[in-house]
């Protein structure tokens, strides 16, 4: 059934954005200059959001459950449990696979802790679309890689999440993608420039099938290493322009946390 709200709401979001600045409607030659922001740009036929934060200067943390242990499931409860403690919620996303019960499928560090171990078996579905990867976060630097290269590593993240499968493999899209391939979802990923500095993540606005999600980081965004965070409950928060998606109870999300206090978001009018 279509989400006749989350549509509408998402609407009003590009129209928003392509008339703040006419930086933002560039094409896939153009690529725009990327910010601490998020814009709208369209490359090819599909349209996306780009929201791109520099890891020295943003505070970007994952997360899944409360002191508690229960899962925040939604934006406003993540939102919510920070504010007592003086911090905003600025940017999330929902961020990799999990069970019915919202557990993660594989790899998740919060805080140094690790609440999910790693998962390297094989199987069905998109996680195991091999070579899946990583998403990690350790000081002021971030990464993606493919997960054996992640475990040859020896790196310990403060923060990581596990997905699959790679978008991205130093410059080559994945091995199993196919150019005209008929699987077309609304998909969200993440890629980290070379330098760890720069973590860029996208949402398509419009369906989209992994080949060209991949060429979207590679070829728009010159991102070469890039990983698939999950499709079809894809959706995105971001305060300062008073976007809440809508959509079914999340496992793993990202956020982007600020200290400074801002004015609260304005709830949006039937």
């Amino acid at each position: 059934m279509v989400n006749v709200g989350k549509l509408i709401a998402n609407a009003i979001f590009l129209i928003a954005l392509l008339s703040a600045s006419p930086a933002l409607s560039q094409d896939q030659n153009n690529p725009p200059e990327q910010k601490s922001d998020c814009q709208a740009i369209r490359f090819e036929s599909t349209p996306f959001t780009i929201c791109t934060f520099d890891a020295e200067r943003h505070t970007i943390k994952l997360f899944h459950s409360d002191p508690k242990g229960t899962a925040y499931r939604h934006f406003d409860a993540l939102a919510a449990s920070l504010e007592p403690n003086g911090q905003v919620l600025v940017f999330a996303m929902n961020a990799g696979m999990y069970h019915t019960n919202r557990d993660a499928v594989g790899l998740f560090i919060e805080d140094g802790v690790e609440r999910y171990k790693i998962n390297r078996n094989e199987g069905p579905g998109n996680f195991h679309l091999l070579p899946n990867g990583i998403f990690y976060l350790k000081g002021n630097r971030a990464g993606v890689a493919a997960t054996e290269t992640y475990v040859a590593s020896g790196v310990q993240p403060d923060f990581a999440t596990q997905s699959g499968p790679m978008l991205v493999i130093d410059g080559t899209l994945h091995p199993r993608f196919i150019k005209d391939g008929t699987s077309r979802k609304i998909r969200n990923g993440v890629g980290v420039s070379e330098d760890g500095k720069t973590v860029t993540f996208a949402l398509s606005e419009e369906r989209v099938n992994f080949h060209d999600f991949g060429r979207l980081f590679r070829d728009q965004l010159n991102i070469d290493n890039a990983l698939f965070l999950d499709g079809s409950i894809s959706r995105i928060y971001v305060r300062d322009l008073q976007r809440n998606d809508p959509g079914r109870a999340m496992g793993p999300m990202v956020g982007v946390v600020q200290t400074t206090p801002i004015p609260e978001m304005e709830e949006a009018s039937e």
